[in-house]
């Protein structure tokens, strides 16, 4: 409306100007030239000046609003190609499933079949073992019969035909005893194969329904981050606990965006208290954390399962503010115990370096000691330990913030069944020395981070 305004000025004043000078021409002879008075010019100029700057305004305005918009726009390209990520590793995993399932049916029916043959073949067993007691049974009659009926003796040094038929008869029985027992271990192999059948087939359902259950889940966060990374990038959570404050209280898996950091997703445990972001979890040995630092570094696993999340991302996190570590450990006792550290973690430049302030919750003893200093975290390529003599990840196992090799590695080898019997195999454990000790492996262990603000109650 105003540059409207300002644009009638000075289209009036054009045309007043032209007029004069048109009558200025036709009496030209009779007087002399009139000129465009200084309040004119002064309205003219004015007039311009103020067109300028709205003009300028509005130039500044839209390009503020256009780096706004790229902005958006490049948030939602990366959140958009990493939802494409994830939907192709979704797709993949889907696939393997299926294949996985399908190969699960086929053994199932193979078991199955199996199982029909040991049956029939058991039941053919009895049947002719029945069929063995009654021919026996008709052969000792017979026998009797001829001893009674017929008084045959059994002369010295020689048979008569009835010794030749006892002399069969204790052959055959023999002979019975013998299929009698070849049954007997036939039944109870049958017995032990029936058995494992039906732990096999226990297994096999209880892997279809984890698998359905795990494929849902998975399908449900990726339409939920679609939903609602597609509407507003910029509403993502920076952690589990923000999660926790807009409402959600069910833990699983989400998928957050700290600042200056890629969204990607993580398990949220949810308490009365707060959310928890798990950084770490193991509890049955099925994932191997004897990795290269690459690895570490990126992270490893699924957080449906067991994981390592990623220092990179555990950088991200703890770099928003203060944040607190909690360690929970259990034996193979289920004793479970805990223990709370204000900490931080530097970035690639200092090799993920560890800084600790330990607090009073917790009924665990520390056996992590970065005196401040920081402790940098090493892996088998990658050697950055306290040890001038050693690489502590290669001498033990897994990655981990180690100083002098000895005091904790909770991403050791997880060790299930009986221990070794090798001192320096025992070692190579997940352990938490000044608990257990350094030669008793853990059952499970959890590292997850909140704010500081985070209320939490041992």
């Amino acid at each position: 409306m105003k540059v409207t305004l300002i644009l009638c000025v000075v289209l009036h004043a054009t045309v007043g100007t032209s007029y004069l000078l048109d009558r200025g021409g036709a009496a030209r002879k009779e007087k002399k030239v009139q000129y465009a008075s200084w309040d004119d010019v002064n309205v003219i100029a004015h007039g311009l000046l103020q067109l300028g700057h709205g003009l300028k305004e509005h130039v500044d305005k839209t390009k503020s609003q256009i780096r706004d918009m790229a902005t958006k726009i490049k948030a939602f390209n990366s959140t958009v190609a990493e939802l494409g990520k994830q939907t192709q590793n979704l797709k993949e995993d889907g696939d393997a499933l299926r294949a996985q399932a399908q190969r699960l049916e086929e053994q199932e029916s193979q078991v199955l079949n199996i199982s029909s043959e040991l049956r029939e073949k058991a039941e053919e067993l009895q049947r002719e073992r029945l069929q063995l007691h009654e021919r026996i049974g008709k052969l000792e009659e017979k026998v009797d019969g001829i001893l009674q009926g017929e008084g045959l003796e059994i002369h010295t040094g020689n048979y008569t035909d009835a010794g030749i038929i006892q002399w069969m008869l204790e052959a055959q029985n023999r002979r019975i005893d013998e299929l009698v027992e070849r049954i007997r271990e036939q039944q109870e192999k049958v017995e032990k194969q029936n058995v494992r059948i039906r732990h096999l087939q226990s297994q096999m359902k209880q892997r279809k329904e984890r698998s359905s259950l795990r494929r849902k889940e998975e399908e449900e966060v990726i339409f939920n981050a679609t939903v609602e990374q597609g509407d507003s990038p910029s509403e993502v959570a920076p952690d589990c606990h923000r999660l926790f404050l807009r409402g959600e209280r069910t833990s699983g898996v989400y998928t957050i965006q700290p600042l200056a950091s890629q969204p990607f997703q993580v398990f949220c445990e949810m308490t009365s208290e707060g959310g928890w972001t798990v950084i770490q979890s193991r509890y049955d040995g099925s994932l191997d954390f004897d990795q290269l630092w690459q690895a570490y570094q990126s992270g490893f696993g699924s957080p449906y399962d067991e994981f390592w999340l990623g220092l990179e991302k555990i950088h991200a996190l703890s770099a928003q503010g203060e944040y607190i570590l909690l360690v929970e450990l259990s034996d193979w006792r289920d004793e479970i115990e805990s223990i709370q550290y204000q900490f931080s973690l530097g970035g690639e430049e200092t090799n993920y370096s560890l800084y600790l302030k330990e607090s009073s919750s917790g009924n665990l003893e520390s056996a992590l000691n970065t005196d401040g200093s920081g402790l940098p975290f090493s892996t088998r390529d990658k050697d950055n330990d306290l040890r001038a003599d050693i690489n502590c990840a290669k001498h033990l196992s897994g990655g981990w913030w180690f100083s002098n090799c000895g005091r904790s590695n909770l991403n050791g080898k997880y060790f299930s069944g009986p221990l070794p019997k090798q001192r320096h195999e025992r070692k190579q454990g997940a352990f938490w020395k000044t608990r257990w000790g350094r030669y008793f492996p853990l059952k499970t262990t959890v590292m997850k981070i909140a704010p500081s603000e985070f209320e939490y109650k041992s």
